[in-house]
């Protein structure tokens, strides 16, 4: 699994993009999957763009699976922009009490040595490919979660770090539905599930979840008996599998300190690792582009080597100023510009409206005001009168 970090290599995978074979398969491992997130996330492609680019080869009706499922990023970013940070919050009481769930991720888990197979071998996908198949997150956030007691936003945070398409929308919201903070009951699976979806090497047969779903639920709903520090049994010696995240870039991608004296009175294209498209041709000629790392923001939220370089990399060949700071130091930095824009992203929000005249991310669907707290509330909204997918595209 493969992801290089051009526009090229996204455009190309839209046009691999068989909606019949996904709607199929998408949901086994080995399925007709896209493995399109990362350039969505990192803005390489927009959604809109997507959705053309498929929809040009294969007309859909905007009921179609594949439709649908890029309409969860877009709900995701709709809860996210009414409830703001509280998408961090469980959005209501679970199976159990927040309280009654660990707040440390065990070692085990981060290792890949559960002794699970299903769970050890999405972990070693993981590391090894800074991805992983929707099924196998939902099955390991449900292993975490409910066998293993662990609060959701604890494990969310750290997977959030290891991927390449890590979004807080997507991924944290993903997690409280799997844990029954978002939803309306709680997501289990079992080793029969695992052996319909999966390779022979993740099946878990006489394992922990080789039991029905009714005994799953059980033990979901069992409260936990409290660990005492340096007693949790299912520490193990750490092999140091897990790679290291970063709160900064590795040396050796280009990145400087805020430089005031390269945009003085200069028109300013700010590019954010959530913009990494092609650059508007309605840019003036002498426009400064500038490539942005906010410390501030990866203090709260670092990434692997994998997902910094995937970014940085990207953000040269679009960008000949690449800067790391601080918001203090970039604001100064950029005070003295003639004019600085940019695309709005939630990730930057608290910070990027104060720098730069934002223009609004592309979406699919039209935007809906009234908050749903629901998919199906607010697919019915998005989607109302809309019968070809195509049609999206003119709303």
């Amino acid at each position: 699994m493969d992801f290089p970090p051009t526009r090229q290599a996204a455009l190309a995978r839209i046009d691999a993009v068989r909606p019949e074979d996904y709607a199929r398969s998408r949901n086994a491992i080995a399925g007709a999957v896209t493995y399109l997130s990362p350039y969505i996330t990192h803005g390489l492609v927009s959604l809109p763009e997507v959705l053309a680019g498929v929809t040009a080869r294969h007309p859909l009706d905007v009921q179609h699976k594949f439709v649908f499922e890029l309409g969860w990023r877009e709900y995701f970013r709709h809860v996210w922009g009414h409830r703001g940070m509280g998408i961090m919050d469980s959005l209501h009481e679970g199976v159990l009490p927040d309280a009654r769930y660990a707040s440390q991720l065990p070692t085990d888990i981060r290792e890949a040595a559960t002794g699970v197979p299903v769970i050890d071998r999405a972990v070693h996908s993981l590391y090894a490919t800074g991805y992983l198949h929707n099924h196998a997150r939902m099955w390991l956030a449900s292993y975490v979660v409910h066998l293993r007691k662990v609060h959701w936003r604890v494990a969310a945070d750290w997977l959030y770090g290891h991927l390449l398409d890590g979004d807080l929308a997507s991924n944290h919201l993903s997690w409280q539905w799997v844990a029954g903070t978002g939803s309306r009951k709680p997501y289990l699976f079992n080793a029969d599930n695992v052996a319909r979806y999966a390779p022979a090497a993740w099946h878990s047969s006489g394992s922990v979840i080789d039991r029905s779903y009714e005994a799953l639920d059980a033990i979901a709903r069992q409260v936990p008996t409290p660990v005492r520090a340096g007693d949790d049994a299912s520490a193990v010696e750490s092999a140091r599998l897990e790679p290291p995240l970063r709160t900064a870039p590795p040396a050796g991608l280009g990145v400087t300190p805020p430089d005031p004296a390269a945009v003085a009175d200069r028109e300013v294209w700010l590019i954010h690792p959530w913009n990494l498209g092609d650059l508007p041709e309605s840019l003036p000629q002498d426009t400064v582009v500038v490539g942005l790392f906010l410390t501030d923001f990866h203090r709260a939220w670092p990434w692997s080597d994998q997902r910094w370089r995937f970014v940085a990399q990207r953000m040269a060949e679009l960008a000949p100023l690449r800067w790391q700071g601080d918001a203090a130091s970039i604001g100064a930095a950029l005070q003295g510009a003639r004019q600085v824009r940019s695309v709005d992203e939630p990730h930057l929000r608290p910070w990027l409206a104060r720098w730069a005249e934002c223009e609004a991310a592309p979406t699919i669907f039209p935007m809906v005001d009234r908050r749903c707290d629901s998919f199906s509330q607010w697919w019915n909204r998005a989607s109302r009168g809309v019968g070809d997918a195509a049609e999206l595209l003119s709303v």
